[in-house]
């Protein structure tokens, strides 16, 4: 089956064609005729299958025929939870879109001056692409006229409910005509997001191609012990040193950690740049830009990166710190293996990370292989029995042999650690940001940051494990005391996807 078949123009194939796509993914293929017959759509498929296509050429195929309708404002509306993914569809409806006469596309986002987007509001456009905060801003400025919208596609639908924008969503549909076509795209189909389901759709088709807990094929999941934060921070810099590491996504908890960690491995001499919501539009649509030219190795990123970023070169996703909740380990580490590519993710984990780690296993329903990095084996093991979700076999054995498989082995080895990290960072249990009491970041007392101390004598003096790999940061400034017990450079706001309050997560809507 090629896209002529599915009911595209013949522009809209060459575009395709241009693209560097021939044959439709499954999700293309179910739900580009279903949508191109007007039928409201439920659509749940896996990261990376193709869904942006699915509801983007068919949407410009509805452009092809003249609205009746005179009005300025959007033909079709496509709501993103977050900037990066805003850029991501915008730039797939240009290219979809480039030989048809009208199918400008504008992209509505925070973070973006408010002089640029009302310019091209101003302007005749046909597609508008938009964050949620951000477009109710500019609704409420009288600026967007929906008179003539044809198609509301919501993208991502799961992630916008979880950062809270629920209440901005009902907003804007009341305001759009009633006779609308609706395509729903989510990863999840329950709870919250079929209660919203069933107030935006009339009586609407739904597509389930692969579930979230549906197994990347290709890609290679694998877990590394880490005894405490100076273990990880060698781990970490072992993975990244691999000439097998084309491009690299490495996922931390905060947005402070991004940038501490960014520093830390700047100073190991390796390309990298943090990407998180504390910088501007123009700085995190430079760094993509950057990544996707090849000229960044190595980017640093909280959860906003966890969806929205397609680059096929990303070879590996390393979570140095698991996600809170398990559903966000799926959309990271899809971003590697794009397009039916081969990727690796890698994820760090320490004792005091079992919970995390078997919520994760529980959740895609598969367990995580234990590798080792030659030379850095881990020194602590987990009891077997807490290795895997539900606990001992049948037999009474625990999972794993209690070895430690080398770092290319495919085959599941060992329990991961069963002594606290001699760095053990404080569990974030509310959603106040308090951050880490004890961050590997934090000032050591003596006005250096050095990301390589592991342990502290009982007399209280440094004693790192290894001195010859110390990286000392003299020209920063000298830290009391009170400040270090209160956090350090671990401190500070989590990254948040408000809504409903998760343990380490603060609110924090993508305006």
């Amino acid at each position: 089956m090629d896209f002529a078949t599915l009911g595209l123009s013949e522009q809209i194939v060459k575009a395709v064609a241009d693209a560097g796509y021939t044959e439709p993914t499954p999700v293309q293929q179910a739900a580009i005729p279903a949508a191109l017959a007007g039928k409201d759509l439920v659509v749940s498929s896996q990261t990376g299958s193709g869904k942006t296509a699915a509801f983007m050429l068919p949407s410009l195929q509805r452009l092809t025929t003249e609205s009746t309708i005179k009005a300025r404002g959007p033909r079709v509306l496509v709501l993103t939870p977050t900037r990066e993914l805003a850029v991501q569809v915008t730039d797939a409806c240009k290219g979809y879109g480039k030989n048809l006469r009208y199918a400008k596309a504008v992209s509505v986002v925070g973070g973006m001056p408010y002089p640029v987007q009302n310019k091209l509001l101003s302007s005749p456009y046909e597609i508008l692409v938009a964050t949620p905060g951000r477009l109710m801003d500019q609704m409420n400025s009288g600026r967007i006229d929906f008179a003539r919208l044809e198609i509301l596609i919501l993208d991502e639908a799961d992630r916008m409910l979880d950062m809270g924008f629920v209440d901005d969503i009902e907003a804007i549909v009341a305001k759009l005509p009633a006779d609308r076509q609706t395509l729903f795209f989510s990863a999840t189909l329950d709870g919250q997001v079929a209660r919203m389901m069933q107030r935006l759709l009339k009586d609407p088709e739904r597509i389930e191609i692969a579930s979230a807990q549906t197994r990347h094929e290709n890609i290679e999941q694998r877990l590394l012990v880490a005894d405490d934060i100076s273990h990880k921070n060698r781990l970490l810099d072992g993975i990244l040193r691999d000439v097998g590491v084309e491009q690299a996504i490495v996922f931390t908890a905060t947005k402070r950690d991004a940038d501490a960690l960014t520093l830390n491995l700047e100073s190991q001499g390796h390309s990298v740049a943090a990407l998180h919501g504390d910088m501007n539009q123009r700085m995190r649509t430079r760094t993509l830009d950057q990544l996707r030219r090849g000229h960044l190795r190595v980017l640093i990123a909280t959860d906003v990166a966890a969806r929205g970023i397609d680059v096929r070169t990303i070879s590996h996703v390393i979570n140095y710190d698991l996600p809170k909740v398990a559903a966000d380990y799926v959309h990271r580490i899809g971003r590697t293996g794009r397009g039916g590519a081969s990727g690796i993710a890698i994820s760090l984990a320490e004792r005091r990370d079992v919970r995390l780690l078997r919520a994760i296993e529980r959740y895609t329903r598969q367990p995580l292989a234990v590798h080792t990095l030659p030379g850095l084996e881990p020194r602590t093991t987990l009891p077997a029995d807490e290795r895997r979700p539900g606990g001992p076999r049948r037999d009474g054995r625990g999972y794993g042999n209690g070895g430690g498989g080398r770092f290319g082995d495919k085959r599941p080895s060992g329990g991961f650690g069963s002594g606290a990290g001699r760095f053990d960072r404080e569990r974030r249990d509310d959603n106040r940001g308090e951050g880490r009491s004890a961050s590997p970041w934090a000032g050591n007392g003596e006005g250096r940051r050095d990301f390589r101390d592991a342990p502290r004598r009982a007399d209280g003096a440094s004693a790192p494990r290894h001195p010859e790999h110390r990286t000392e940061f003299p020209h920063v400034a000298k830290r009391s005391s009170s400040h270090h017990n209160a956090g350090g450079f671990g401190g500070g706001r989590s990254e948040g996807t408000g809504g409903k309050p998760r343990a380490g997560r603060t609110f924090n809507r993508d305006r």
